[in-house]
């Protein structure tokens, strides 16, 4: 549905978006994910025709924002960082004004508001001033502005930003309904977000992509190492290293805890090697008590670290 080819954006001599590609398709949730000043902004901009790009395509669709900006907005609901709202209206009158800007027909206008009033969680503040509301519920206004025209794809930068926990996930919870229906593209620097929200991420980093998949995936092609615990009865430590240490492919043997007759241990082994069977036939052959065998692999917020650290 949109596809992007080496876009770029320059203001002056910095290069704030540096010939990133990447595809977008339809009922799809996308985050964009990166540190502040890492080129989020800047290409979601370019993406609603806010910014013009120094070079590159954008489409959407069968339309490109060199020739059809006007038809991409269209099909774009776009909410910033922050909201632009008027605090001295109440919150039915502002969505009303919207819907008139929008074109909403006017016998469809007070159902298309009552819908998004539903849907965004604002019935019981739809009579009061808008600069009286939580930053929460400002947010939900906004959303509700920016899907009043129904629009097909719906664009968030930081649309959790300086919100409380609860907020957050009220905010979360809105946008996994909305992707039931509609293609979302949303930037932050939340990683639990990210990993909670959407489908694909991807991870840009001083202008240019630098990770693009599901949080899964990611996490497979990314770690270096995979971490399995195990916990043993019967065993002490210097014979279960002793032991697992013979395996190829063990990095690192750590104890993590040690009680009750139980052993818990870490093991650091290398991302490429799949050593589970062979440590499962090792403490076969002892008089050890497997009592708990798992693997993992780094989280996403190590991965996210890793590939954004300072060169």
């Amino acid at each position: 549905m949109i596809q992007v080819e080496r876009l770029t954006k320059y203001y002056k001599d910095l290069c704030a978006v540096d010939q990133i590609n990447f595809g977008i398709q339809k009922g799809e949730i996308l985050g964009l994910l990166g540190p502040n000043g890492a080129g989020k902004t800047t290409t979601l901009r370019m993406l609603t025709g806010f910014l013009q790009p120094t070079s590159g395509t954008i489409r959407v669709k069968h339309f490109t924002v060199e020739k059809d900006v006007l038809e991409i907005k269209k099909l774009l609901g776009y909410l910033p960082e922050e909201a632009p709202l008027y605090h001295d209206m109440l919150v039915f009158d502002y969505l009303n004004y919207v819907a008139d800007i929008r074109a909403i027909e006017k016998n469809q206008k007070l159902a298309r508001i009552r819908q998004l009033a539903d849907l965004c969680g604002i019935n019981e503040v739809m009579h009061q001033p808008i600069g009286e509301l939580s930053k929460g519920y400002k947010q939900r206004v906004g959303l509700a502005h920016a899907m009043m025209s129904d629009p097909e794809i719906l664009v968030l930068d930081e649309p959790t930003s300086g919100l409380d926990p609860n907020q957050i996930a009220e905010i979360r919870k809105i946008i996994k309904r909305i992707g039931k229906e509609k293609t979302i593209i949303l930037s932050t620097h939340i990683l639990s977000e990210a990993e909670a929200t959407c489908d694909r991420i991807v991870i840009i980093n001083q202008g240019k992509i630098v990770a693009d998949g599901s949080s899964d995936s990611l996490k497979k092609s990314v770690s270096r190492s995979n971490l399995i615990d195990i916990v043993i009865q019967n065993a002490d430590f210097q014979s279960v290293e002793r032991e697992l240490a013979s395996l190829s492919g063990i990095e690192k043997i750590v104890r993590l805890d040690e009680t009750d007759n139980q052993l818990h241990i870490r093991l650091t082994c290398r991302a490429s090697a799949d050593l589970r069977a062979d440590i499962y036939r090792k403490i076969k052959q002892t008089e050890w008590i497997l009592l708990d065998f798992h693997q993992t692999t780094q989280t996403l917020e190590a991965i996210f670290r890793e590939l954004t650290k300072e060169s």
